[in-house]
């Protein structure tokens, strides 16, 4: 017998590739948590020295300095002025009553410990995790400013809920965001796109577009033709949503959103609940993603229409940080 032929030699090749693949991430992760620890417990040990001898901040940053040196002679590479820094926040930061997740790296600590808000820390420590964000997600979250962009639609219970928990995905309004943030296509402003390049480029960019619409989408088609009075229309974007269970319809629109484009969009959902949807699946969603929106002209187009239908605008260029803060330090303080 020919043993390479063998079914249960292929299966053995598979149990022993899977157990090796299985066990290389299981020590990549245990590598991870035990260096995340020895940081945190490096840095308990400087705060502590600093705190025994009542340093001032000027001698600590000498102490630093020296520390850098000598523990760079003794073990390498690792002990960099701004990794001790780092460290030593580490450990202010995250005290023993709120010791840091083993599921994050290192790295991801320290883009975390690079934010001062307390709320907006805690959301994206959450977030990553719930979402396993890589550090270049992590990095173009941060940026995009998508904690703000979420606070400012809420109210403070919800402010806080979102710092605490993250984006807990339970309804369809979970799942909206205003404005969407598609700075990855690199388009400059001023730009002259049809919906048909915009909606090209955002599939080219695919991984960056689902990451932007969060998480639980799954891509299923672009332009997904359905035929009504023996007339074919084409969707522009078609998605479904893991967790909600039901398909998310997405329009895009190059100027302002129209009170025709949400009667499409409504005609849009009636097809696919009734044609497209299968036993288990949950009413669809529909997302008119726009350049521009007039909220009272929204607000009258949908009058008595499904409420699982919202119309967003995207932009092609990242927030102004200092103006969503602005707005939601605003809110806190009038929601006292």
């Amino acid at each position: 017998m020919d043993i390479n032929l063998s079914e249960n030699y292929n299966q053995l090749i598979q149990q022993i590739s899977e157990a090796y693949i299985q066990g290389q991430k299981n020590a990549v992760v245990s590598v991870n948590a035990h260096l995340v620890q020895t940081y945190w417990q490096i840095g308990r040990y400087i705060v502590e020295f600093e705190q025994k001898g009542k340093q001032r901040a000027e001698y600590g940053l000498a102490l630093i300095d020296k520390l850098s040196g000598d523990l760079s002679t003794n073990l390498g590479k690792g002990f960099s002025r701004s990794n001790l820094i780092y460290m030593r926040l580490f450990y202010l930061e995250f005290p023993i009553s709120e010791k840091p997740s083993h599921l994050l790296s290192w790295s991801h600590y320290v883009e975390l410990l690079k934010i001062s808000d307390k709320l907006e820390r805690s959301f994206y420590l959450q977030q990553t995790i719930m979402e396993s964000w890589s550090i270049p997600e992590l990095k173009r979250q941060k940026k995009s400013s998508l904690f703000l962009r979420l606070a400012v639609s809420k109210d403070k219970e919800g402010i806080m809920k979102l710092a605490e928990q993250g984006q807990i995905i339970e309804k369809p309004t979970d799942i909206i965001r205003d404005p969407y943030v598609l700075e990855f296509l690199k388009i400059p402003e001023p730009y002259h796109l049809s919906e048909t390049d915009l909606e090209t480029r955002l599939i080219d960019h695919l991984q960056h577009f689902l990451l932007e619409l969060g998480k639980g989408f799954a891509f299923i088609g672009r332009q997904y033709r359905i035929t009504l009075g023996n007339r074919p229309h084409y969707v522009d974007l078609v998605f479904y949503h893991r967790i909600l269970k039901c398909f998310v319809i997405i329009d895009l629109k190059k100027e302002e959103a129209g009170y025709e484009d949400v009667g499409q969009m409504n005609m849009y959902l009636g097809y696919f609940e009734n044609e497209e949807n299968t036993p288990g699946d949950n009413p669809p969603i529909g997302i008119v993603l726009a350049k521009e929106k007039d909220d009272l002209l929204v607000k009258y187009a949908m009058h008595n229409i499904s409420s699982q239908l919202f119309v967003s605008k995207y932009q092609l260029y990242l927030p102004d940080k200092q103006m969503l803060q602005d707005k939601l330090t605003a809110l806190l303080q009038n929601l006292d």
